[in-house]
């Protein structure tokens, strides 16, 4: 769990960040790429904008979490456990998606195209192949019910308490959302993109981000075993965490805008 600054444009700055790294999160882009596939047949003009619609759904939760935390924050504070357990749940998705996307990039076939592996969206079934804007929608809303998702909501919200009343929590939960947006809504363009050509470099661009989805992940949670096992490591750490996130995001990026490069290119005559 990222340990949130004081300062408020620092905390705003940062919380926009965040959302654009969970926007990223391999169960996001998994679902997503499933959503935007199943539409790219029967539905083309829906299919590409699985992504946006999924992030409004996601934030629609993560801004009510918020709007409570801040509206209660007078009477109910946040366990201290909270966000040790919400950090410790992270580790343990982040280093899973990172190992079963890193398989999924190593067992593709040679003319396969890799798609991210998630495991959230294993468990809701046959509502991943939703094909009307509110179910996409609500298929996103269904992903924020889960505990990595509420803890952060709650804590940045809680932080932001500190700043005035519930209208901070609520600003710096739409940041949150608008991040999300910014890459949930690329991401489910450039899948789109990908699905409309199955040539030699879209096999690359899809690989390109199967491997940076996987060392990301794997690099955050350990990162984040770090810091919880080690003192130094976390007192290192203490006050760079918007640097942390804008470096992450940058990388992620530039990763992404390679692979989009990639799918653009014009297919050989």
């Amino acid at each position: 769990m990222d340990t949130l600054p004081d300062n408020w444009l620092a905390l705003a700055s940062l919380v926009l960040i965040l959302g654009m790294k969970h926007g990223f999160d391999a169960d996001h882009l998994a679902t997503i790429d499933g959503l935007t596939r199943f539409n790219s047949r029967r539905n083309p003009g829906l299919a590409r904008y699985c992504g946006t619609l999924f992030s409004l759904g996601h934030g629609a939760i993560v801004v009510a979490i918020a709007l409570a935390v801040g509206t209660l924050a007078d009477v109910w504070q946040v366990p201290e456990w909270f966000e040790w357990v919400g950090g410790l749940i992270s580790i343990a998705f982040l280093t899973l998606l990172g190992a079963v996307n890193l398989r999924a990039v190593l067992a593709a076939a040679p003319g396969e195209m890799v798609r991210p592996a998630g495991i959230k969206g294993r468990f809701l079934g046959r509502l991943t192949e939703a094909g009307h804007p509110l179910l996409v929608a609500a298929v996103g809303a269904l992903f924020a019910l889960s505990f990595d998702t509420l803890s952060q909501a709650a804590l940045f919200a809680f932080t932001a308490t500190r700043h005035g009343g519930w209208e901070h929590a609520l600003g710096l939960s739409l940041l949150f959302m608008l991040g999300m947006l910014i890459t949930d809504g690329i991401n489910g363009l450039w899948i789109s993109r990908l699905i409309a050509r199955a040539d030699t470099v879209a096999l690359v661009a899809s690989r390109v981000m199967g491997l940076v989805v996987s060392a990301v992940s794997l690099l955050v949670a350990a990162f984040g075993a770090a810091k919880m096992l080690s003192p130094a490591v976390e007192a290192w750490s203490d006050g760079k965490e918007l640097a942390f996130g804008f470096a992450l995001v940058c990388i992620i990026a530039a990763s992404f805008l390679l692979a989009l490069r990639l799918a653009r290119r014009p297919l050989p005559a």
